[in-house]
């Protein structure tokens, strides 16, 4: 058996020399350590924190920003074993096949493989995350079975599926660092180190493989890993700053000569309220608004999404519209309600109305970034400066869905919507983030638009290896977790053959 080692407890200067290093002990770095337990490599699993949250450790994470409002740098993610399942909501669904593609509208679009690629990888990836059976694609009969679902008339958006990991006191889905540290210790080829911080990856002279990592402790004890293989996943934010602050051989950073590293920062903006539904029959059924028990294992919520066809036609981004809380209509609302359902032909007598929100997929933008500054951590290494921006097309394209969404409830006689934005300030004053941090070293074969290759490859640096979601090429609208751990199985496979 092995056990958890303090990385403060080593001697200063010792030297370790695992197959493989992995950089990040949240949920790309633990499900990776999990999928090559039991081989023959042995696996050195480097975590920044402890086994619970320590607020000096979490502010290595500060930084700096500027452009549009966001979350502060150190809030949205935390820095201990398990990462960010610490805090997440257990939203679960799978990107869409669209969300692979190059979409001609889409700049910067496009993955190196097709949806395909991950499908052997999602069912092992839905039960680390223990969200049940895998039925995201059948919920529709499920959820008809319990109460009948919304009707839309035919049109561009139609009602998709979240799953939810499994909560434990009523509260947290399943944390990463608690569910697995027991199957970890057991792992007699794995060997986590916490407060173990990486502060340099140093490259061979030719600058074709890494060398070996810098390691430091907190408390001034300082350490060498030479690793035959290195695996980032650090997260979105930590990766992109691992590889721009270790710029001794690579001046521009390590895997930066085409000036991408840190560019393509993502999020799924959140924004509230930017729609009234009407229902002119009554009250919803629970699945729209609330997180529903299918009694088959499985947690499960209705959203709007739009059409793989809708979104070529019209050009649009992905989106997950969501039914919120139950709001009073004013006089105006009532008015317009009882006026267009006696055009309709309906009964409004019994109407309710509800607040929409939704999860955004934004456009690439390579100037949305990170870079880093003069200031220092306290182990030394730059922070980093978000430059952050949400377009007024990003917000453009979104209204376009929610007036498709408009229509097909009048055509189906359901309801109808009323639009809350129309002006950026709308949109921007009840925004929030999915503290989804994607794309700073982003995917492509082409080492001139991606920083990694379709096997997670940091282009021309033989050993050099990302995991997690900060290699999205683009983001769609689903939640990352459950996609982020297929490609991380993906990427385990592929180290099994070339670590061997």
């Amino acid at each position: 058996m092995s056990a958890f080692v303090d990385a403060r407890t080593l001697p200063s200067g010792t030297v370790l020399t695992p197959d493989i290093a992995i950089v990040g002990g949240g949920p790309a770095g633990i499900s990776l350590a999990l999928a090559l337990a039991n081989t023959k490599l042995d696996i050195l699993l480097l975590e920044s924190g402890g086994a619970n949250f320590d607020p000096v450790v979490q502010a290595l994470y500060s930084g700096t920003q500027s452009g549009d409002d966001y979350a502060a740098l150190e809030a949205g993610r935390l820095r201990f074993l398990g990462g960010g399942t610490n805090h997440w909501g257990g939203w679960s669904r799978p990107l869409d096949a669209i969300d692979f593609e190059k979409r001609d509208w889409v700049p910067h679009s496009g993955w190196p493989f097709a949806r395909t690629a991950l499908e052997p990888y999602y069912p092992r990836a839905q039960a680390l995350i223990e969200a049940g059976p895998w039925i995201y694609d059948k919920g529709d009969s499920i959820a008809s079975a319990k109460a009948p679902m919304l009707p839309l008339g035919d049109g561009g958006l139609y009602t998709s599926w979240f799953q939810f990991s499994k909560t434990r006191d009523g509260v947290l889905p399943t944390p990463f660092g608690t569910r697995y540290q027991g199957d970890l210790k057991v792992a007699a080829n794995i060997k986590p180190l916490l407060n173990a911080n990486v502060t340099a990856i140093r490259l061979a002279p030719d600058a074709k493989r890494v060398d070996r990592l810098d390691v430091a402790t907190l408390n001034g004890n300082r350490f060498t890993v030479k690793p035959r293989q290195v695996v980032l996943a650090a997260g979105g934010i930590e990766n992109a700053r691992l590889l721009l602050a270790s710029n001794d051989v690579m001046k521009t950073g390590v895997g930066n000569q085409n000036d991408l590293v840190g560019r393509f920062f993502g999020d799924n903006p959140v924004p509230r309220d930017v729609a009234t539904l009407v229902l002119f029959g009554g009250k919803r059924a629970p699945y729209y608004g609330n997180n529903l028990n299918m009694g088959n294992g499985a947690v499960m919520r209705a959203v709007f999404t739009p059409t793989a066809a809708f979104a070529r036609s019209k050009h649009v981004m992905g989106s997950l519209t969501t039914m919120e809380h139950p709001v009073e209509l004013d006089e105006t609302g009532k008015a317009a309600t009882v006026t267009t359902a006696t055009a309709l032909g309906v009964d409004a007598a019994n109407a309710s109305a509800y607040s929409v929100g939704c999860g955004m997929e934004l456009m690439p933008d390579p100037d949305r970034r990170l870079t880093l500054t003069g200031d220092k951590d306290a182990l030394g290494l730059p922070r980093l400066k978000l430059h952050m921006r949400v377009t007024d097309a990003d917000f453009a394209k979104y209204r376009q869905t929610l007036s498709e969404l408009g229509r097909q409830l009048l055509a189906s006689g359901a309801g109808m919507l009323r639009l809350n934005c129309s002006k950026r300030a709308d949109w921007l004053k009840n925004m929030d983030w999915g503290h989804h941090h994607l794309g700073t070293v982003r995917m492509h074969d082409d080492p001139k638009q991606g920083v990694v290759d379709a096997d997670g490859k940091v282009h021309a640096i033989g050993n050099l290896f990302v995991a997690g979601s900060a290699v999205f090429p683009t983001y769609g609208a689903s939640n990352p977790t459950l996609n982020l751990i297929a490609l991380t199985l993906k990427l385990a496979d592929h180290l099994k053959k070339v670590a061997a």
